[in-house]
This record gives structure tokens, C-alpha cells and sequence, in this order.
């Protein structure tokens, strides 16, 4: 027992005399660096478990503006998922980190996060966004997107028609969910059976709320649950490639007819082809992305025209007349899309106040200096969507859901970044524009609705969500 005891003394001893020898470390890598100010907290931890309560209550903003006005800058230093991290807020910072993307930072994820999306080549996240960037088609772009809108517009009439109308409710953060997943299949991938999506879907949910969560990986705990779900997305992609083979020898596919077709044909500079294991990371890298944040966009402006009679009359005069200007059975076209100003205004309003994903990670690949504060090498960058979108400097009141910030030239670069900015920014964006316009056309078209839970929190975990799935009564508009 004696023995047992000195043991347990010595080990605290040890990490005791650890914890001290860190925490002088960093306040004398402070003195000769020139750091930005703040706190790294504890080794280790740091001040994550702040960075994700703020995050659970609704207000992820509220890390950053009480540190801003504690530091009276708007750089600071932290401490998040065991990374040393400088944290930027405003149009500055985010102009420096958009325009010096892999000259100065490049993308970082945390390291746990290799186990939820393990790699199936070994490469630096430069070269892997660089790769991804050259596979995207060209049909990602606006003019080749534009004989998609029909696709998109009867894959959405068919949404609603089985999912919305003849129902009382519907809990429309689900809806928006399947709808923009199914949406992604169909462009995407080309599949359009409802069964073979279904298997896949419900899992990525769970790939999300592991991305930014405490990393244990026990049964139960949403870190290992993201893991699994992620190997079994993986699976059944890898089973759609090897069929989309087959049917490109056989003749039964089209080349140019979706991602996967062009990823199967395309060989990189070397004349290499990818693997299907390669080939299936970035499909589900484009299933994540492609979906996610437009399902985030499409709840919330159902929550805010909701809430917000004024703001749906607009939106609903101008669809209605796009809609009475169409033959029966007529899809939306390209020129139909231009005339949604208003419901684009009203869109991005909603992107600004509840913005599809809170900020991002990058990596110092160099030493440098940023508003005369030394950045190591090494050293991680957090950039902010909700801090930048809720600064009344670039947003008067920023509280205030107001669609006319986004007429004639709309906010100044670099302060509305929901997919980025500069030349690293999201190439799916014009994507989303399109999905998001229309499916606020069907969906104001056929319904006005009113919140059941008028108080209902919002959660981001790390994209926002309705605590209850926003939950709404539908009162079908009669033609």
C-alpha cells in the first residue's frame, strides 16, 4: 500500500511539474514571438470546451466578441482541439487568410478527424484541395449549371408533393435534409431511387456532429458514431462505383452525365487514374458538402418567412409571378432564376444571421506577420463567419433580418462569406444559389406555415440546427 501511495505522488508530481513547465513554455514563447494576446488555457484542453458550449447554446459569436473586447483586438491567440490557434475576425482577417490560401495557410482539420474521413492516399491538405478542385466538372460552373434547373425543379416538385403536402406538420430541418441529399444524389451521382438513397443518408448526420466534438472513440459517444457512419457511407459508395464501371465498358452510362462518370474517366497530369477508394473519399467529401449547407440555408428561411409575414409576401409576389408567367407543366428555367432578386436577397439575409457553418481552420505553412503579431509556423487560424456577419461595423444592427443590405453593390467584400471569399471560394456556391431559389419557389407556392415551437432554441453543433427540427403547421395555398 506503501508503495501503491509513492506511486500515485510520484505520477502527480510528474504531470504537476508537466503542466508547469508548459505553461511557462507558452508565456515565453509569448515574450519572444510578439504573439497576438489571450490565453491558451490549460495544456491540452485550452479553452475548447468554451468554443463548443457557446456553440451548444446558440451563440457562437459570443466566444469571440467577449474575448475581442477582453483583448481589445480583433487577433487573438487560443487554444482548440489541443492546437495552438489564432483567431481572426472582420473583413482584414479575412481577406489576408482568402488571398494567401497555400502562399502562407492552407486547410486544416483537426487530427481526429482523419479517423472519421481516413484518407485513401497520403497527401498534405493542399494537394488534396488542389486535386479536388481540378476533378470538379465543369458543370459546377453557372453556364453549365443552367440545364440542371429543370432537373432541380422536378426533383423538388417531387419532394413536396411526397413529403409536405396532405400533412398537417412536418418537421422541416429533417425535410431539408433529405431533400437536399436526394438532390445531390441525383446531379451528382444519377440516382434517383428513393430506396438506394435512403440507405445512405441517415448516416451522414452522424458524420457531422462527430466533425467537431470531443474525440472519444467509444460506443455511443457521437465521435464513434461519425466513425461508422463514415465506413458505411464509404462501403456502399464504393459499390455505386464498381456498378458505374461496368455500365461506362457496357455503354449503359454517359460520360458527361455526373461527377462520377468524370472522376471514373479523368487521369491526373501524370496519366494516372484514380482508385475506387480514392474516387469514393471525394464523393463523400461533395454528398457532405453539397447538402449541408444548403440544408441549413432552406431551414432557416422557412423558420424566418415564418416569422416574418412582411419579408413572405414579398418573397410569395415575386414567385407567383414567375409562376403565372409558366405554360402548365413548364420546369423553371435560367431566366426565371434571374428574376428571384428579392428571394436571393432574402436568402442571403437569412445565410448572414444564421450562416450554413460558423468559420474555419487553417494552417501557418510559414512563419509571418499579421497586424504586427508573429504567427508561427505551425501555429492553426480560426476565420469566423457569425463574427463578421453580427458586426454592427459592417452590419448596422445586426440583429435585424433586413434583405435590402444585399441590394445594388450589397456588403463590402469580404464581411458576407458563407462559402468563403477571394479565390478559394466555394465552387459550389452558384450550386446552392440555384437549389436554395428553387426551393423557396415550390415551397412558398404551394404553402404558408406558422412555427409550433415560437421560442424553439438554435443549436450549432458545429452547423446550426432547430433544437426540435423546426416543427410547423402547413396551410396548402389553393390554386
Amino acid at each position: 500500500m506503501e508503495i501503491s501511495n509513492f506511486n500515485l505522488l510520484l505520477i502527480v508530481s510528474i504531470v504537476t511539474l508537466f503542466l508547469i513547465a508548459m505553461i511557462f513554455r507558452h508565456r515565453r514563447q509569448d515574450k519572444l514571438l510578439n504573439l497576438p494576446p489571450g490565453n491558451l488555457g490549460l495544456p491540452f484542453v485550452g479553452e475548447t470546451l468554451d468554443f463548443l458550449a457557446k456553440g451548444w447554446k446558440g451563440c457562437p459569436e459570443n466566444f469571440i466578441f467577449h474575448r475581442i473586447r477582453k483583448y481589445s483586438s480583433e487577433v487573438f491567440k487560443t487554444n482548440l482541439f489541443c492546437q495552438p490557434v489564432v483567431v481572426l475576425s472582420g473583413a482584414a482577417g479575412n481577406r489576408f487568410l482568402f488571398s494567401n490560401e497555400n502562399k502562407l495557410v492552407e486547410t486544416w482539420w483537426p487530427e481526429f478527424v482523419n479517423k472519421i474521413f481516413p484518407s485513401a492516399v497520403e497527401s498534405s491538405p493542399k494537394e488534396e484541395a488542389k486535386r479536388m478542385r481540378k476533378f470538379l466538372p465543369q458543370f459546377l460552373k453557372p453556364e453549365a449549371l443552367q440545364k440542371y434547373i429543370g432537373i432541380m425543379d422536378m426533383v423538388t416538385q417531387r419532394h413536396f408533393a411526397l413529403e409536405w403536402e396532405n400533412k398537417a406538420q412536418v418537421a422541416v430541418f429533417p425535410l431539408a435534409k433529405s431533400y437536399t441529399f436526394e438532390l445531390a444524389c441525383r446531379l451528382f451521382l444519377s440516382i434517383d431511387d428513393s430506396s438506394n438513397i435512403a440507405r445512405f443518408s441517415h448516416p451522414f448526420d452522424h458524420i457531422t456532429s462527430g466533425i467537431f466534438t470531443i474525440p472519444v472513440d467509444l460506443p455511443g459517444t457521437p465521435f464513434n458514431r461519425a466513425i461508422k457512419a463514415s465506413n458505411f457511407i464509404r462501403t456502399e459508395l464504393l459499390a455505386i462505383i464498381g456498378q458505374r464501371k461496368k455500365d461506362l465498358a457496357e455503354g449503359k452510362a454517359s460520360p458527361n452525365q455526373d461527377i462520377l462518370s468524370h472522376m471514373l474517366l479523368r487521369y491526373d497530369d501524370d496519366g494516372q487514374y484514380m482508385n475506387e477508394a480514392e474516387i469514393a473519399d471525394k464523393i463523400l467529401a461533395l454528398l457532405l458538402g453539397g447538402h449541408e449547407s444548403t440544408s441549413v440555408a432552406c431551414a432557416f428561411i422557412v423558420k424566418f418567412l415564418a416569422e416574418l409575414p412582411t419579408i413572405y409576401e414579398g418573397v410569395y409576389k415575386e414567385q407567383i409571378e414567375i409562376s403565372k408567367s409558366k405554360t402548365a407543366g413548364e420546369l423553371l428555367n435560367w431566366e426565371d432564376i434571374q428574376k428571384m432578386k428579392y428571394s436571393w436577397n432574402v436568402a442571403c439575409e437569412v445565410m448572414r444571421l444564421v450562416p450554413p457553418f460558423t468559420g474555419n481552420f487553417k494552417e501557418a505553412i510559414d512563419d509571418f506577420v499579421l497586424n504586427g503579431f508573429s504567427i508561427p509556423k505551425g501555429w492553426k487560424l480560426y476565420w469566423s463567419t457569425v463574427s463578421t456577419h453580427k458586426n454592427p461595423e459592417y452590419f448596422p444592427e445586426p440583429e435585424k433580418f433586413d434583405p435590402s443590405r444585399f441590394e445594388g453593390k450589397g456588403p463590402a467584400p469580404y464581411t458576407f462569406i458563407p462559402f468563403g471569399g477571394g479565390p478559394r471560394m466555394c465552387p459550389g456556391n452558384e450550386y446552392a444559389r440555384l437549389e436554395i431559389l428553387v426551393f423557396m419557389h415550390n415551397l412558398v407556392k404551394r404553402f404558408k406555415f406558422q412555427k409550433l415551437i415560437p421560442d424553439e432554441k438554435t443549436i450549432f453543433s458545429p452547423t446550426p440546427r432547430p433544437e426540435m427540427g423546426l416543427p410547423v403547421r402547413l396551410h396548402p395555398r389553393h390554386a
